[in-house]
């Protein structure tokens, strides 16, 4: 389904890109990029539109999946989360199909086909170790068709939801921005419970869920809810992930990097590449390379220009290895017959 995008009503003329998306898209994915669940009241006023003009443009790139809104519990503030770092290579008639029944599974956070479609890559976040265990140790093993199977715990971030791609390369001012930053305050980790699982399982298929669903599908009182959810958003226990179609951005193609570096240097170059505006997110990880990463670029020439103009110049950086995206099949958000553009699934080749 192509989005066309029109006036809906923005004051001044519309200035849409090459792929047909304006300033006002851009804007929108920036703000819920900072507060997944704002009301549209709230975003509207911060934008300088009408609560109806927004709620359309939101209405209309959510319907040609375009933009989605997910909300995502963050392993590292969360007791008893692990994520695992997963390659993954496929005889090529085999790597759809595996790819896309690692997609349905509910522990992972994302799925891409690299390396010319015969390798996939997936970060996995099961609800209890052991889930992650039989994954690795009895279900992938025993799959035809798989010829080998790599997995690295990611130990640590460098890039922070405040520091993301899309806060990089937002056209929001700093007034936009604090207007609509929820408060975070950094404590213990948090414990969930069961009543917490179910809100999480609602909002990880759409995080903009309405509170009478929400109460329905944890057993909470819709203000039992709301309180509940600030505490989660607060504690830093959950947040909300935009999946949009990259071309909103500029972005016309992703890579995936795994970098060694000289182990005294894993940190210095770790906070190096989050200053990147190209890397949406950097990592320390578990294996023989010690850094993964994720740089989003115009281009292919560009790219090239990052590669080899800045990132090789990283001191202590030892050997580098890429892997161009060539299919995402599944990008935190993953609803039978729902494609995000800019993240085609098998069903839409």
């Amino acid at each position: 389904m192509r989005c066309r995008m029109v006036d809906f009503g923005v004051r001044g003329p519309v200035v849409a890109n090459s792929d047909g998306y304006d300033e006002l898209d851009r804007q929108l994915v920036h703000a819920l990029h900072i507060d997944g669940r704002a009301p549209m009241s709230t975003l509207a006023a911060v934008l300088g539109v009408s609560d109806k003009t927004l709620a359309r443009r939101y209405a209309r790139l959510r319907a040609c999946g375009a933009l989605q809104v997910a909300g995502v519990v963050d392993p590292f503030a969360v007791v008893g989360q692990v994520v695992w770092l997963l390659r993954i290579r496929c005889v090529p008639s085999a790597s759809a199909a595996v790819a896309e029944a690692l997609a349905r599974r509910p522990d992972t956070l994302w799925v891409s086909l690299t390396s010319g479609g015969t390798e996939i890559t997936c970060l996995v976040q099961p609800e209890h170790e052991s889930d992650g265990d039989a994954l690795l140790l009895q279900q992938l093993p025993r799959t035809s068709r798989i010829e080998s199977v790599t997995a690295h715990y990611l130990l640590h971030r460098f890039i922070t939801r405040a520091e993301g791609l899309v806060t990089k390369q937002g056209p929001l001012t700093a007034d936009q921005v604090a207007a609509l930053r929820p408060e975070v305050t950094a404590g213990a980790p948090t414990v969930l419970e069961a009543p917490d699982r179910a809100l999480l399982a609602v909002l990880a298929a759409d995080g903009r869920a309405g509170f009478a669903e929400l109460s329905a599908a944890s057993g909470l009182s819709a203000s039992a809810v709301r309180r509940r959810l600030h505490q989660l958003r607060a504690s830093g226990a959950l947040y909300y992930e935009v999946d949009f179609d990259w071309r909103i951005l500029g972005i016309g193609i992703r890579t995936l990097l795994w970098l060694a570096c000289e182990p005294a240097r894993i940190v210095a170059i770790g906070r190096e590449l989050a200053t990147h505006p190209e890397i949406a997110f950097a990592g320390a990880t578990t294996g023989p390379t010690n850094i993964f990463a994720s740089v989003y670029s115009r281009d292919q020439q560009a790219l090239y220009s990052y590669l080899t103009e800045r990132l090789v110049n990283s001191p202590g950086l030892l050997s580098m290895e890429s892997a161009p995206v060539v299919r995402t099949v599944k990008k935190v958000v993953h609803q039978p017959g729902v494609t995000l553009r800019g993240y085609p699934s098998s069903s839409s080749r």
